[in-house]
């Protein structure tokens, strides 16, 4: 009897080994040592909700978007990223889009998750739209916040795939050929461009002076030398493009900006498609009601 007791003991000891070596697993591959091309935060409980956010921006940037779906009464659980070399995070010596997309992926199936929702802005829109197309069914719907499957066809749409790696790579070398001064000129013209309100524009530059210079020109490159209308076309998840022209009233009418759209996404069946009349490219900080209106009315 009592080496009866003994065994159980032991039995009992070298289950719960196990079970506490394979909790330290779990909590490793979810931990950021096993996703240093981001960091990710964590808000509320429900369904999970996955924000990324765009180039050289903080995941802060999906704040309201979080307190809307994530806070006190939302349904679902935010984990918002912040991308490595972005807003003060450290850069990671590797490809960081393709570095992103992986991670994601692998992030995803560690916590198993059952197809969560995956809202993107700009690069992270990119992002969302790549990680759709590449693990279908790890999506179960996309929102892409302005942002095209090939950025650099938007001028030229039979540009072809060796002339949008060119054009990128000119980009990248003038970024970082610049001097800090010009650096600065730039990101100021470019955010002034993107959004509408001053305390937006100083937010974002903020985030833009603690991202490292080469990330954001590697990274920019790496979007704008890829072609993705017709990768789309293996995306299964519902899919919300939510565009803005407004910016760009000067170079044509909101029509021809649609027609952009629907051209670029031709491949995704089923794509649903509007274009905000108010809000410049932070279509999140110009007019989130809109914002906020067309994703509840999507997510339900």
């Amino acid at each position: 009897m009592q080496r009866s007791l003994i065994n159980r003991i032991a039995t009992l000891t070298a289950a719960v080994t196990l079970a506490c070596a394979a909790s330290t697993a779990a909590a490793a591959a979810t931990g950021a040592d096993a996703h240093p091309a981001f960091k990710i935060d964590v808000t509320g409980k429900g369904a999970p909700l996955i924000l990324i956010p765009g180039l050289a921006s903080s995941g802060e940037v999906w704040n309201g978007t979080v307190a809307r779906y994530c806070g006190a009464g939302g349904k679902y659980q935010c984990h918002v990223l912040t991308l490595a070399g972005f807003a003060g995070q450290p850069a990671i010596d590797t490809p960081l889009l393709p570095a992103v997309e992986q991670q994601l992926s692998d992030y995803i199936a560690a916590n198993k998750f059952d197809r969560p929702i995956v809202i993107g802005h700009s690069m992270g829109g990119f992002l969302g739209m790549k990680l759709a197309a590449d693990h279908p069914d790890q999506v179960s719907r996309l929102v892409i916040v302005d942002s095209l499957p090939a950025m650099a066809a938007t001028q030229m749409p039979s540009i072809t795939g060796e002339q949008m790696k060119q054009m990128a790579a000119g980009m990248r070398t003038r970024i970082l050929a610049q001097d800090a001064a010009a650096y600065k000129v730039t990101q100021q013209q470019t955010l002034h461009s993107m959004i509408t309100k001053q305390e937006d524009i100083d937010r974002a530059t903020g985030w833009g002076d603690r991202s490292d210079r080469a990330t954001v020109a590697n990274s920019m490159a790496e979007m704008m030398g890829d072609d993705m209308r017709q990768q789309i076309s293996r995306i299964k998840a519902p899919t919300l493009v939510l565009g803005s022209w407004i910016a760009y009233k000067d170079y044509g009418a909101k029509p021809m900006f649609e027609q952009m759209f629907k051209s670029q996404y031709q491949q995704l069946a089923g794509v649903k498609i509007e274009l905000a009349d108010n809000a410049r490219h932070f279509i999140m900080y110009d007019d989130a009601a809109w914002m906020y209106d067309r994703i509840d009315s999507f997510l339900n």
